[in-house]
């Protein structure tokens, strides 16, 4: 069956494929990224590259077809750059942004990028079913478990604390959950270094038998561990 070799690289699902147990139409997809997804990665890749010195390290973790959750730590508005080039432009992908910047013509633009929007401070099931469908239809989504960038300017109103929301996206979706650390993102106007390291997928298998919110926690909490410990080793 070819749309088995297309569809999936692993070996064991690929193996079922051709026993006929799982159909190639039910295998993980690849979205492909929108125009203007492309077009903003062409201008501000080698500006990255080049003037960030961004370099990366891991990618060879990440599961070449399929969707998953993408976590890393917050430093930046320009983390999910920094995330999706090392993907560029084989991969789209999709991340959360707050409700407040979908308005007229910017929210048409930053939908075409690849985000879509969630109400911060509330439980927005909206935004999640939209995680989930879109992990499901064979999307990255990106995710910052920490809530929001850990310094801002004048008008912080939140502080940086690791929430769940992650781990319960790719535990609902049945999806790898894999965390990314990055690090120079937050001194990027002074010109210093960026880099970014993938982590291997975090282990979701012995949460099975677990109460959802129980299985969410226990997977942040490694979830955290694996991030921090990217980071620190980038540092």
């Amino acid at each position: 069956m070819a749309g088995c070799a297309r569809h999936h690289s692993d070996a064991v699902e690929y193996r079922k494929c051709l026993e006929g147990t799982i159909l190639p139409s039910t295998m993980p997809s690849t979205p492909r990224p929108s125009w203007l997804y492309l077009l903003i990665g062409v201008i501000s890749y080698p500006i990255f590259r080049i003037v960030g010195r961004l370099r990366w390290q891991g990618s060879e973790r990440l599961p070449e077809a399929g969707g998953y959750v993408l976590a890393a730590n917050h430093l930046s508005n320009f983390d999910p750059w920094l995330v999706g080039m090392p993907l560029f432009p084989q991969r789209y992908l999709r991340f959360m942004a707050k409700s407040e910047l979908f308005w007229f013509p910017l929210g048409p633009f930053i939908a075409a990028c690849g985000a879509f929007p969630v109400r911060r401070g509330q439980q927005d099931q909206e935004a999640v079913d939209t995680a989930l469908r879109l992990c499901r239809e064979g999307n990255i989504v990106v995710m910052f478990p920490e809530g929001t960038r850990r310094e801002k300017g004048l008008r912080k109103r939140r502080e940086a604390r690791w929430r769940s929301g992650a781990a319960r996206i790719a535990l609902e979706a049945g999806v790898p959950l894999i965390p990314a650390g990055i690090h120079g993102s937050g001194t990027l106007l002074r010109f210093g270094r960026l880099r970014v390291a993938f982590g291997d997928p975090i282990v979701l298998d012995d949460l099975a038998g677990m109460a959802t919110d129980e299985a969410a926690h226990v997977a942040t909490e490694r979830l955290r561990a694996a991030i921090i410990g990217l980071e620190e080793a980038l540092a």
